[in-house]
């Protein structure tokens, strides 16, 4: 059962901690789902829309992470004034309509302005879910349920581009929002019916542009925030990079075709084991520890790696390939949990804006670093490979500045 915090009343009917997790690991996989289920739809996408240049369909990927950046900073500041429950129903609404908006488009652009708007609406459930934890749980015991909730978000693209081609066998991909619109009204339902507020009236910040400014000054002001939130949006660029490239890393690089899903899930499973086993084993070794050298891992591996993949003129054979990805992706699972309770460790009294802080920044530093990555993409994996080594090391030396101080 939750603990809660002394200031905090606790609910006449606390969910129990299993559902707690599985309800939030729903939650929040959603906006996963959303990502990866497109993946296989792409190039269907962008000749029934008319799109001519085949990069430009990962700004399907992007759209979606543009509005969840936007989303972020209203999401927290909102729910620590009006609390967690009003502001995840708000979210649910304006991801619906967005999913309406992308299941009927006829124009590219109405496209990419309902991704923005479904990464809006999945900002609030996303992050404010931070914020729940954050209500009852601190240090290592948050860092474990993060990392939990954040290993069924990851395993979810195990599962997305293969939920996508079952679709597309037997409808278009229009059927694919239609399908995230189901979800995303029982995930609000199941909410709604059984999970308590968790923000007491007394402990609510009033709501106002300046207490908002105040609040990210006040963020600001802690090295561990601000440190850990740039050099997790960095890595993740590298990580968005892939998720924008994939689709055709895999099917035109490699010729994958259909089993493009299956390698893509292979991959994601390796992040979702990486979670699960950091959060087995963070509560001994501790979070700095592990994220130390998971970071390094990642950045060594990779460029040890690009060498290998230059004397095979950027297309090394596919099996050497998954064996970088696997290893650095596994990596790279350890990294999520960890950098979002590092970055969130002291900002527990202002959780909601504290979260937004966290997620926005971070998604807004990976945006225009994933987007160069898969922009640059030449049919050969080298710009991948080398955006993990080059934003590894980056990542590293903000880390390094963060601790520097620290004993």
């Amino acid at each position: 059962m939750m603990s809660y915090p002394a200031a905090m009343k606790a609910p006449t009917q606390p969910l129990g901690m299993a559902e707690f997790v599985t309800m939030l690991a729903t939650m929040v996989s959603i906006l996963a789902l959303s990502i990866d289920a497109m993946l296989p739809a792409l190039e269907q996408i962008g000749s029934d829309l008319g799109v001519t240049d085949a990069n430009d369909t990962q700004l399907i990927v992007s759209g979606m992470f543009l509005g969840f950046a936007a989303g972020q900073i209203a999401a927290g500041p909102l729910s620590d004034s009006f609390g967690r429950k009003p502001v995840i129903y708000g979210g649910y609404v304006i991801f619906i309509a967005g999913c309406i908006m992308s299941m009927t488009a006829t124009v590219f652009e109405v496209m990419l302005a309902g991704r923005v708007l479904q990464g809006l609406g999945a900002a609030a459930p996303r992050i404010v879910s931070l914020a729940l934890v954050r209500d009852g749980y601190e240090g290592r015991a948050m860092a474990r349920i993060m990392s939990i909730v954040m290993a069924i978000f990851i395993l979810v693209p195990a599962i997305a581009p293969s939920v996508g081609e079952a679709v597309l066998l037997v409808a278009d991909w229009r059927a694919i929002f239609g399908l995230l619109l189901l979800m995303a009204i029982i995930a609000s339902v199941w909410f709604a019916t059984r999970q308590p507020e968790t923000l007491a009236v007394s402990e609510r910040r009033k709501f106002s542009l300046r207490n908002i400014a105040g609040g990210i000054r006040e963020a600001c002001g802690f090295r561990a925030a601000v440190g850990y939130t740039i050099a997790s949006g960095i890595i993740f660029g590298a990580f968005l990079g892939y998720l924008s490239s994939a689709q055709q890393v895999f099917q035109t690089v490699y010729g994958t075709g259909k089993l493009f899903a299956i390698y893509f899930g292979v991959a994601a499973l390796a992040i979702g084991a990486a979670s699960i086993f950091n959060s087995s084993v963070v509560m001994r070794l501790g979070m700095r520890f592990m994220t130390w050298r998971a970071l390094f891992g990642v950045t060594l591996m990779s460029a040890l790696f690009l060498p290998v993949v230059w004397q095979f003129d950027g297309v090394p054979p596919l099996w050497t390939f998954m064996v970088w990805l696997l290893a650095a992706f596994f990596a790279t699972g350890i990294l999520f949990g960890n950098f979002n309770a590092m970055a969130m460790e002291p900002l527990g009294h202002m959780a909601g804006l504290g979260a937004a802080f966290v997620g926005s920044v971070s998604t807004f530093i990976s945006l225009p670093l994933g987007w160069a990555i898969g922009h640059w993409f030449d049919n050969t994996v080298v710009p991948l490979i080398a955006g993990f080594a080059i934003l590894g090391a980056i990542s590293l030396v903000v880390m390094w500045w963060t601790e520097r101080d620290i004993p």
